[in-house]
């Protein structure tokens, strides 16, 4: 199972959209330049996030992002399902009934596959588990593990480059 980068860069920028001061919301240009990728890559990621009222864009000249909801209300599912879509990361193709047995008739096809339950059960342990990170976790998080003055120059960028 692998996510795109996408989710990624999703979760990069929208910590940074924390600290944004309601009246100056961060343009793609910004975000995309700090980031060191395409505007274009990053304005379909923030168009499917605001299209999940993750983040709502502000028009005109000195428009952009910003978040549409509290830090604490956006989990890690949240993002990843705005970014990837809802559908789950198993696809059970119910191959068990193109198997030797089965063509033979001499097993009759149970109800449910074994297979495809458990995988989904993990998937829904894994989804519980990202709904309980927020961004406000994040945020939380890289206070305590990155250097004091990259949060502060990260902070300075944005600021400066909002107004």
């Amino acid at each position: 199972m692998q996510y795109s980068i996408g989710v990624e860069y999703a979760l990069h920028c929208l910590v940074y959209l924390i600290d944004t001061p309601e009246d100056s919301p961060i343009g793609i240009k910004e975000l995309s330049d700090f980031q060191g990728i395409s505007e274009t890559y990053l304005s379909k990621i923030f168009s499917k996030l605001s299209k999940s009222g993750i983040v709502s864009s502000v028009p005109g000249v000195k428009g952009g992002y910003k978040l549409a909801k509290s830090p604490e209300e956006v989990s890690f599912w949240d993002v990843i399902e705005a970014v990837e879509g809802p559908k789950p990361i198993f696809q059970c193709k119910n191959i068990k009934d193109n198997g030797y047995l089965y063509r033979e008739k001499i097993c009759t096809p149970s109800s449910s596959c074994t297979i495809n339950l458990v995988m989904l059960s993990a998937e829904e342990k894994m989804r519980d588990f990202l709904r309980n990170k927020t961004l406000s976790w994040l945020n939380e998080e890289l206070e305590n593990v990155l250097p004091k003055p990259a949060r502060e120059n990260t902070r300075k960028y944005f600021s400066n480059n909002s107004q």
